[in-house]
């Protein structure tokens, strides 16, 4: 019907990367817009015509500061969304015009609550807590939920002392004014990157006795939390159990976390020797001597300059899909089961000498995704940033660290002197130098830890794989789960997901790492892509059986939709590949039933 090309809209460097659309119509119908944003500017664009609606902002767009992962939700005239890095905050436009109509400060300022949970002015410097995932709206009531991210840095947090309101939140927001209605820290002072990674999910429940309208949570570690979505009332009891506590300098771990006492926990919350790998011999005598060298301590181990296995791994159990809900109070969603490697780096060389202000800050700010040889990371495509000059002017990737760019965040409030510093290093070509084998120097007491130089940093996302490329883990690695709300109680597990590989050896489903979520269906269907072998499965909602399935071009990555036209009722997902190892691709792939 028509096409809008973002590039022809879009000036800053770098491809014009989209996160999905919203589209909003008053309540005659006679007005309607589409939002998208494109690497910082969110476009209103004519959803009948596909042309730019100039009336919007500055000739059509306004410029947030920050990209979007998702494009927010509308409530009467107004847009509200939040962002990917920045200052952190959740923000209301009016649809027609873009003008700012309210914002909530998710790093809070003097005098608002949570103020005190921060060291003193953090909010001047402070970066992180954006709602990525997206929000969820009451229009009824005229809430909206949030979820929040973690605070920055994400593994060393002995520069922001304190739990860290509004961080690894659920946030309950008055949508017309911006107002706090209540919220739940789900994760304290978070130091594992346990942002939340999925949008909160509203359902009604039997509760007790009584009819329940909800909004359930979900987390990396496999935790469901839920609230009554009016009050914020848990609806089962929420316990503050101790946790490891850190042994680096500097750092002051928060003594305990929220753990629900219902629902069950989704997956396994810890690595024990019996969980070693069982699909072939070699792989169970590698994981079992590695677990036994770098012991798993829980959900949330203390980061350490000492290798442990992170289990629940950083992309689990939930991921960015989130779960679907239907009218009986039933939650369904997938969840991995993947051990990951944590451990921290002193950001000092191996002869004791500190590194320069650029190279440390890169380390801090850069290294986990870019590498601290800056050689990037193929598995996670994260590009090399050696010879970055030939690829890029040095104002485009200025421009690249105020605004963010894709998976990366915006750092607008980042300090010029430690901005410039960080481009001198990487523009230098320069590469840490490497160890010698001589001990690093730790630093030497709290006050230098906190010298504005942080002794640590994160040493790199690192899935734990066995020789064959597969999780070194006891199977199941991926499932789909069904979850009854009214009673708090596991309904059905099923594994999500196979290798053909590994089935014609005789191993039953394993699942597989999963991406995307699931929808539900009124015809007591669950349909979900997600899985590495790039297929399309219909699971009975009752029992977890599989119906039917289908081969994808590319992996679905997304969560399904569906629709009806002319009475004939429709599913459709998103074909974008990428994840897992997987093909690379773009294409939206419907299925009906025959007519």
């Amino acid at each position: 019907m028509w096409q809008w090309d973002p590039a022809k809209e879009h000036t800053g460097p770098g491809s014009p990367r989209q996160r999905g659309l919203v589209y909003w119509t008053n309540e005659k119908g006679d007005e309607q817009r589409l939002f998208t944003a494109v690497n910082g500017f969110l476009f209103a664009i004519d959803p009948k015509t596909g042309e730019t609606i100039r009336a919007f902002g500055e000739n059509g767009s306004i410029n947030l500061g920050s990209g979007l992962n998702t494009p927010g939700v509308t409530y009467q005239d107004m847009l509200i969304l939040g962002g990917l890095g920045g200052k952190g905050a959740l923000r209301a436009f009016d649809v027609r015009t873009g003008k700012h109509k309210w914002v909530f400060h998710l790093i809070p300022r003097p005098g608002e609550v949570g103020y005190d949970t921060w060291p003193e002015d953090a909010y001047k410097t402070a970066t992180g807590l954006m709602p990525w995932c997206g929000q969820a709206l009451d229009e009824k009531r005229g809430i909206v939920y949030a979820a929040t991210k973690t605070a920055e840095p994400d593994f060393y947090g002995g520069e922001r002392h304190g739990s860290n309101l509004f961080a690894n939140s659920i946030v309950a927001l008055n949508a017309a004014t911006g107002e706090r209605i209540w919220h739940f820290q789900i994760v304290h002072h978070d130091l594992l990157d346990k942002d939340l990674p999925c949008a909160p999910v509203l359902l009604t429940v039997n509760h007790e006795g009584q009819k329940i309208d909800a909004v359930a949570q979900g987390t990396k570690h496999g935790l469901l939390f839920v609230f009554d979505r009016v009050t914020g009332k848990p609806l089962w009891p929420i316990e503050e159990r101790p946790v490891p506590q850190s042994d680096l300098i500097g750092e002051q771990a928060w003594p305990t976390q929220p753990f629900p006492t219902k629902p069950p926990p989704l997956m396994r919350q810890s690595y024990t020797e019996e969980d070693a790998s069982n699909i072939s011999q070699q792989s169970h005598e590698m994981t079992l001597d590695r677990i036994r060298a770098a012991p798993n301590f829980g959900p949330f181990p203390a980061p350490s300059l000492k290798e442990s296995i992170m289990f629940p791994g950083f992309d689990g159990g939930m991921e960015w899909g989130g779960g679907a809900a239907d009218p009986d109070g039933i939650y369904y969603v997938n969840v991995n089961e993947m051990p990951w490697l944590l451990q921290m780096i002193e950001t000092r060389h191996a002869d004791g000498s500190e590194l320069g202000d650029g190279e440390r800050d890169y380390v801090l700010y850069c290294g986990v995704c870019h590498g601290i040889e800056l050689k990037g990371n193929a598995e996670l495509k994260f590009p090399s940033l050696l010879d970055v000059d030939k690829r890029r002017t040095r104002a485009e990737i200025e421009q690249m660290t105020r605004q963010g760019r894709g998976r990366m965040p915006s750092y607008d409030t980042m300090p010029e002197e430690k901005r410039n510093a960080i481009l001198d290093y990487v523009l230098s070509k320069s590469v840490p130098p490497k160890a010698s084998g001589e001990a690093p120097t730790a630093p030497k007491s709290v006050a230098e830890a906190k010298s504005n130089k942080p002794a640590y940093a994160f040493g790199g996302f690192r899935r734990w794989l066995d020789a064959q490329g597969y999780p070194a883990i006891k199977p199941p690695w991926g499932t789909l789960n069904a979850v009854d709300l009214n009673t708090g109680e596991i309904k059905w597990k099923v594994p999500l997901g196979e290798y053909p590989d590994l089935t014609e050896k005789g191993i039953p489903p394993t699942g597989t790492e999963n991406y995307g979520g699931p929808l539900a269906t009124a015809g007591g269907l669950i349909f979900i892509g997600a899985t590495a072998d790039e297929t399309f499965r219909a699971f009975d909602k009752q029992t977890g059986k599989v119906l039917w399935q289908a081969e994808l071009p590319f992996g679905g990555n997304a969560s399904p939709s569906t629709y009806m036209v002319g009475g004939r009722q429709y599913v459709v997902i998103s074909a974008g590949g990428g994840k897992s190892g997987r093909r690379r691709g773009g294409m939206l792939v419907a299925f009906a039933l025959p007519d």
